[in-house]
């Protein structure tokens, strides 16, 4: 469960990215502040994995709190929602690591968006003892479909059959075995399996094993989301 703190001195446009952080899966809000004072109080008190910072609050700027939240709450992620479009605001908000920057006003769409983007990140580390290149690629967004070529692929991966199998992944959440894959993408039970278990490898899937009607245990595998 990731715990949320808004930290927005508008309090209508803290209740409505309160009512979009309903709309989420594995996220909980922990805490809403109104200015600085009570954002570090907060931060202080509370187990807090995720800030959403607005910049312009009435005490204090958002920006020149990131060194103090920096200093005292390292681990904290943060990711400015806020109205402010000077270039140097970004820059600065850039220099301490924030996640993200959304500009006000923000969608639902958008902000959803976002929360997904940096779970995902989240979960990718969470799961990774030592991490590889392809895994920080995937990170920071280098890696994508439009991005791989060939000679990035180990031997007997093909990239446009992996981007079949990954569109097939993408669209599921109820898992799917070996078999289910094959039938899917026109392929043998080998080369399903071989394009599936690259997919675990590079922490785009996950595998365990379940048990079927006749009681016989079946590989499944499910994207990570």
């Amino acid at each position: 469960m990731i715990k949320v703190v808004i930290a927005e001195d508008d309090f209508r446009i803290a209740q409505v990215q309160e009512q979009f952080l309903q709309k989420l899966t594995g996220v909980k809000l922990v805490g809403k502040a109104l200015n600085a004072k009570e954002t570090m109080q907060i931060l202080g008190e509370c187990e807090v994995d995720l800030l959403l910072l607005d910049i312009y609050m009435p005490d204090e700027l958002g920006t020149d709190l990131l060194s103090k939240i920096r200093e005292n709450y390292p681990t904290v992620d943060i990711i400015m929602v806020t109205a402010a479009t000077e270039r140097t605001m970004l820059e600065t908000a850039i220099r301490y690591g924030v996640c993200n920057y959304l500009l006000k006003p923000v969608t639902m769409e958008k902000f959803v968006e976002t929360i997904e983007d940096y779970k995902k990140k989240k979960k990718l580390l969470s799961n990774s003892e030592e991490v590889d290149q392809t895994l920080i690629d995937r990170y920071f967004g280098i890696s994508n479909q439009s991005t791989i070529s060939q000679k990035d692929l180990p031997t007997g991966i093909d990239r446009h059959t992996l981007k079949k199998v990954k569109k097939v992944m993408e669209e599921l959440r109820g898992g799917i075995s070996i078999e289910e894959m094959g039938e899917k993408i026109g392929a043998s039970r080998t080369t399903a399996r071989r394009y599936l278990e690259y997919l675990v490898s590079i922490n785009i899937c996950t595998a365990k094993h379940e048990y079927g009607i006749v009681g016989r245990p079946e590989r499944k595998y499910y994207c990570i989301e």
